[in-house]
């Protein structure tokens, strides 16, 4: 019943309208005369037959991950006293150049959500020739390229949404040093501290907001690449311009790099556990399990530095045995002018003593709401280069 019919566009007249999700920092940058919330009316004259369609759509939405979001997509048919019961709308998300994954399909009141999905995607249903669906408790897998199919009997059209993601980037490497991991463990690596592999706008978008590194790390299209804010002759030479560098499409199974991780707000709250003494890794971990919580990963602590603008100068255990600490207010004695997790490597888990961070998931369903303050931009971190300190760094209270 929900089989594909291939065949070329005739009357169906589908509109979509690309969507960014957005932090509390691009509240700032909406048109003076924009009302928060205000649905807008654009005129779109369709070809010759001289017949005006009216879509109305959000402008920016401002959610992340856990939040909810409308995909929008309106169409006009011809006739248009067409039977609604024998129009498909059908949700797809693109994966790859020609790979597609079912997210929702509906024939009149026939309705089915596939995989993930399920339980979190519905139908607007804003009125006639609305084929929008919103997503509820946004997850990173939901990021990436949407395409929204209208068929009317033997014609049907296609548009497109991108759906995006506020968030923050980090590189990351293992214990076992750089350059170790091929595509497929970094892609497990991010999973693994709470991120996903980050798409090159992603890494761009960092880049542009000051991310200096010098190690090549994979994306999640399969390409290597890494973001050079301050060009110096151990970084690709001096003389070569500012920019992400680029080493194109490597071989997933035999090469190896570090990673670059994305991750988005969290559901729940990491902080610095207060101990009278430090402990080891095991003792770390058990001191948050008693405390209610676990130990944060790494893409936890960046995204506490990023939305929670969680500033300590103190060092911690992480989950995956590194020390780290956030500075949002850099300050001497906390490593540096920059902002940004420091990082102090990976020391041995039995002998070198810590404080810990531990990391507490929400038990409100609203803690990954839509709203935001305008107020956070004052304080919000960015990436500066040095943010990253050397293994060897000592100089953290």
């Amino acid at each position: 019943m929900f089989a594909k019919q291939l065949q070329p566009p005739i009357f169906v007249k589908i509109f979509s309208v690309a969507l960014v999700l957005t932090s509390a920092l691009s509240v700032s940058s909406l048109p003076a005369d924009a009302e928060k919330g205000r649905r807008k009316v654009v005129h779109v004259l369709e070809d010759e037959s001289g017949a005006v369609i009216v879509q109305t759509a959000p402008g920016k939405v401002v959610t992340h991950r856990g939040g909810s979001i409308t995909l929008p997509c309106r169409f006009h048919h011809e006739p248009e006293n067409t039977d609604p019961a024998r129009i498909r709308i059908k949700w797809t998300k693109v994966t790859d150049a020609l790979q597609f994954e079912d997210v929702f399909v509906a024939l009149g009141k026939q309705q089915r959500v596939f995989g993930s999905y399920r339980g979190r995607v519905f139908l607007e249903q804003a009125g006639p020739g609305d084929a929008s669906v919103i997503i509820q408790n946004v997850t990173l897998e939901d990021y990436g390229r949407y395409e929204c199919e209208v068929t009317n009997d033997m014609e049907d059209d296609t548009g497109f949404v991108n759906l995006d993601l506020e968030g923050v980037v980090f590189p990351y490497y293992p214990r076992e040093g750089r350059y170790k991991l091929n595509y497929h463990q970094a892609e497990d690596a991010c999973k693994h501290q709470d991120a996903i592999l980050a798409s090159h706008s992603q890494l761009h978008k960092a880049w542009l907001d000051g991310l200096d590194w010098c190690n090549a790390g994979w994306l999640e299209d399969g390409s290597v690449q890494y973001p050079i804010s301050h060009p110096r002759d151990e970084c690709g030479r001096k003389d070569t311009p500012a920019g992400v560098r680029n080493y194109g499409y490597r071989h997933k199974e035999d090469e190896r790099y570090d990673a670059f991780c994305f991750t988005s707000k969290l559901n729940g709250k990491v902080y610095f556990l207060k101990r009278f003494k430090k402990v080891n890794y095991a003792e770390a971990m058990k001191a948050c399990v008693r405390d209610g919580s676990a130990v944060a990963k790494v893409g936890q602590l960046y995204a506490a530095w990023k939305f929670q603008l969680l500033d300590r100068c103190e060092a911690g255990w992480l989950e995956d045995g590194s020390i780290r600490y956030p500075i949002v207010n850099p300050r001497s004695r906390c490593g540096g002018s920059q902002p940004g997790v420091r990082h102090l490597g990976f020391p041995d888990k039995k002998f070198r003593l810590y404080g810990v961070y531990c990391f507490r998931k929400s038990t409100d369903e609203t803690a990954g709401g839509t709203k935001v303050t305008k107020t956070l931009k004052k304080s919000w971190p960015k990436w500066k280069s040095g943010n990253s300190l050397p293994v060897n760094a000592t100089n953290v209270i």
